[in-house]
């Protein structure tokens, strides 16, 4: 991942359609993954699911990052915005970290112990609903992010982009098992690819200091 540098828009410009755009889609984000991790968190728990729970923590960081993206365009000195960017950004980073570890210890546990869920049914509808979702919001703030030259728009494009691909992956670990229940390792599997994708987010962000700890 390049080291990204710091943009500070002016501050009489954030109130332009492009910026308000801006605005409107991290709040689309957050909207839709505060009901996205809900319900991945619940049926996980319901139907043992580890993949469902990393992905429904990994919805939550997203919220994070969508709710930067408000916070440094909010009007104020864009010298303290830049410097709250910075340190939210190196917490979620660690957040993510952390949160690749756990997942990973907890889908080694499943894959010992030969304990699976009992249906993938919610993993493959979350998957489906997502995977369109999070198309669409990629697409929209990497376009966005071009037209502005805003690096920081860039970086929450990329969280976008990360969430698309663990929403393909959460919905063929959850197709393989409707498919053939005595892949049942397959969620543990795809949990840990889930993972190592966390931990990758959080590595970078946690080694460049300066991103939102989503892998470019």
């Amino acid at each position: 991942m390049a080291r990204c540098p710091q943009d500070t828009p002016p501050l009489a410009d954030l109130a332009q359609a492009p910026w308000r755009r801006a605005r409107f889609l991290a709040r689309c984000t957050i909207a839709y993954n505060f009901l996205e991790s809900g319900a991945a968190l619940f049926f996980g728990i319901e139907d043992g699911s580890l993949a469902l729970l990393g992905f429904g923590a990994d919805s939550a960081i997203e919220i994070g990052s969508a709710a930067l993206v408000l916070w440094r365009l909010r009007a104020g000195d864009a010298r303290s915005d830049a410097a709250r960017e910075r340190r939210a950004a190196r917490l979620i980073a660690l957040l993510l970290v952390l949160l690749g570890a756990l997942t990973i210890a907890g889908a080694g546990w499943t894959l010992a112990s030969g304990r699976h869920p009992e249906s993938t049914l919610p993993g493959a509808r979350i998957g489906q609903l997502s995977l369109l979702v999070m198309a669409w919001l990629w697409r929209a703030k990497r376009a966005l992010a071009g037209a502005l030259g805003s690096e920081t728009l860039r970086r929450d494009a990329a969280c976008a982009r990360g969430c698309f691909v663990l929403s393909a992956i959460l919905l063929s670990g959850s197709a393989l098992y409707a498919w053939q229940p005595a892949l049942w390792w397959a969620d543990a599997v795809a949990a840990i690819a889930i993972a190592l994708l966390i931990l990758r987010e959080g590595w970078e962000g946690l080694r460049h200091g300066d991103g939102c700890g989503c892998a470019h």
